[in-house]
């Protein structure tokens, strides 16, 4: 039996889109490959459109919900996100009009100021959403990232040690946390006749401001310092604690290297681990 969707969907999720959609037909499969999210280009009767979904055990999809039920409106109204058209948290699957535009990560507006400074008044954008203070979430934060190194993983024996010993010995307080895109950087940006645009959305939570920064400082800002200046002009201001900064990039280090090892991505850990050296070398 044919299927609009190439077998890419549960037959639940198939029936639900169908629903919503007049005569969807599947255009091209842009699914990442190391997680089982799908993510369909579709064409339908007067426009085309962005399918995800997931099985039940993925929490990506309700939290892209969240954040397009809440908290991007600011950026959509401007054209630089995509508006939700359906949603199922249940089913676990939701469409989003489809932008035009390329992917900015291997491009050169990746290393133009431009685009960070865009991409900083966007971020800035969702972060003034809302605010709230959180007691738990450095808490929260450092947990996760000892969690982490009880995983399977190949850091060596003397930084795992010494990063187990500055997470334990660091002392959390109250931060404020506002909506965050979670995974903010160019392969999440798309540009359109020089217009940046964002989107997925599936690492959305409430976080600390300066956690969106991290991936930048340990890829772009690292080959160009310059575009951070760039990026905080767009921005308005600088959201980073030092102090906090610091374990943020250790944390981060952590996730980046222990994740990518399990999911098989070698150069991705092989920066992880250059994070963490770097990381461990603030302290």
């Amino acid at each position: 039996m044919h299927r609009w969707d190439g077998g890419r969907l549960s037959e639940a999720q198939a029936e639900r889109v169908a629903g919503w959609l007049e005569d969807p037909a599947l255009v091209e499969d842009l699914s990442w490959g190391l997680v089982d999210t799908a993510v369909l280009r579709v064409r339908t009767a007067d426009r085309d459109v962005i399918v995800k979904a997931a099985g039940r055990g993925d929490h990506h999809i309700g939290r892209e919900i969240t954040a397009h039920e809440a908290y991007t409106a600011p950026l959509v109204e401007r054209g630089r996100a995509a508006r939700l058209r359906g949603a199922d948290r249940d089913a676990n699957v939701l469409v989003l009009d489809y932008l035009d535009g390329s992917l900015v990560e291997g491009t050169q507006s990746e290393l133009a100021a431009d685009t960070h400074a865009q991409a900083g008044e966007l971020l800035r954008a969702l972060h003034s959403r809302a605010a709230r203070p959180d007691d738990e979430h450095e808490v929260r934060a450092t947990a996760k990232a000892l969690y982490w190194l009880d995983r399977e993983h190949r850091v060596e024996p003397d930084v795992e040690r010494e990063t187990r010993k500055i997470l334990r010995a660091y002392r959390p307080r109250t931060v404020t946390t506002v909506p965050t895109h979670g995974d903010w950087q160019p392969r999440n940006w798309i540009e359109h006749r020089g217009t940046i645009k964002a989107i997925d959305f599936g690492r959305f939570d409430f976080r600390p401001a300066a956690t969106d920064l991290c991936r930048l400082a340990a890829q772009q800002w690292r080959r160009d310092p310059s575009l951070e200046a760039a990026f905080l002009d767009g921005y308005g201001l600088d959201p980073r604690d030092p102090e906090v900064w610091a374990i943020d990039q250790l944390r981060e280090a952590v996730g980046t290297a222990v994740w990518a090892y399990q999911v098989g991505e070698t150069a991705f850990e092989a920066q992880g681990h250059r994070m963490l050296t770097e990381a461990l070398a603030r302290f």
